[in-house]
């Protein structure tokens, strides 16, 4: 008898790209998520405060074709952008390997590798999705991409650079996420996962 599909449970691996000493979260999320509910999780997980676009670019049924999923602008671009709360990952997640490249803030352009690492089964007890590994706090949003960020290590790791007052009251008034910054601290046990269903109703919200 095969499971239930409600009983079953996605292990992602999500590596910011091009940055080293690498940054990355291993997550388990419900199978029966939407590619926005990932989104929630790997922003939570990550330390994204959610404060820009983002999509998934991942290959569909016909491997020489790359689907996005995200947030379309307009109805037009819904023949482009697929919206993510409507697409179940398991249409795309079909089995471990399978991989997606998740870009968030087109600015800044940050790039997330997310591989599916396996299908497991649901844990009596456990209240998904959970964090269980990861390596180093993510950059604070706006810090100015790659660069910008490099830029951000070398100053405060240097009380006396010339911009080490103002990089560090930058951080304090940026968001309290942020201070103290500490790049190489990161517990798995501290993340906390928004509801994704109030997360798209506070985005979507006309009021």
């Amino acid at each position: 008898m095969s499971p239930n599909k409600n009983h079953l449970i996605c292990q992602f691996k999500v590596t910011l790209k091009d940055i080293q000493p690498p940054i990355w979260r291993r997550i388990q999320v419900p199978d029966k998520y939407s590619f926005w509910d990932l989104h929630v999780a790997i922003q939570d997980s990550m330390g994204w405060l959610d404060y820009h676009l983002h999509v998934f670019q991942i290959h569909g049924l016909r491997r020489s074709k790359v689907v996005e999923i995200g947030i379309p602008d307009d109805e037009i671009d819904e023949d482009v952008i697929l919206p993510g709360w409507n697409i179940p990952i398991r249409d795309y997640f079909r089995e471990p390997g399978n991989t997606a490249l998740y870009l968030y803030d087109f600015g800044d352009g940050w790039q997330h590798e997310v591989v599916l690492e396996g299908i497991l089964l649901k844990e009596e007890g456990i209240k998904y999705p959970r964090c269980i590994a990861g390596k180093r706090a993510c950059p604070p949003e706006d810090c100015g991409s790659i660069p910008g960020y490099y830029d951000l290590l070398n100053v405060i790791k240097n009380p006396k650079h010339d911009e080490y007052d103002e990089m560090i009251a930058w951080l304090k008034g940026h968001a309290k996420n942020y201070y103290p910054y500490d790049p190489d601290r990161f517990n798995p046990e501290q993340v906390h996962f928004d509801n994704p269903k109030k997360r798209w109703k506070y985005a979507f919200s006309k009021s």
